[in-house]
């Protein structure tokens, strides 16, 4: 990951994250996205099925701060952001994010919280998932 042309973090085989963070989101949502994110069973096993975790595998992650994933695009031609959470709050979860996932024993870089990066993925696979805490049931 480059911000003004330098490199700020890098991983190995493992997870990018793009985290957003939304005005109704706590410390619990946090603490849940990253439980879920450190077990949840995406990459293959020696029979090429989906069955290992991030944990099992040994794997990194790269998380990166996107406010935009809360872009509201339903109205007119320009996103609407208000969902988004402010500045301060979504600094202190996006910290705290980062260090649920290190308690779950995974090694994690980062991006440069409010810069403008540039992300290079090689992506096996691929897969793609959308997880949301608000989205429980």
């Amino acid at each position: 990951m480059l911000v003004g042309g330098q490199e700020v973090a890098s991983i190995g085989p493992g997870l990018l994250v793009f985290l957003g963070v939304g005005r109704e989101d706590s410390l619990e949502d946090a603490r849940y996205l990253a439980e879920k994110i450190a077990h949840l069973r995406i990459f293959s096993d020696a029979q090429g099925k989906m069955n290992l975790s991030l944990k099992d595998v040994g794997g990194q992650a790269l998380v990166v701060s996107q406010f935009t994933l809360y872009g509201d695009c339903r109205q007119g031609r320009r996103p609407s952001f208000t969902q988004a959470a402010p500045p301060e709050q979504a600094k202190e979860l996006y910290d705290l994010f980062i260090l649920f996932l290190k308690e779950q024993g995974i090694q994690v870089a980062t991006g440069e919280f409010q810069a403008n990066m540039l992300v290079r993925i090689e992506n096996q696979g691929p897969v793609t998932l959308l997880l949301d805490s608000r989205k429980l049931f």
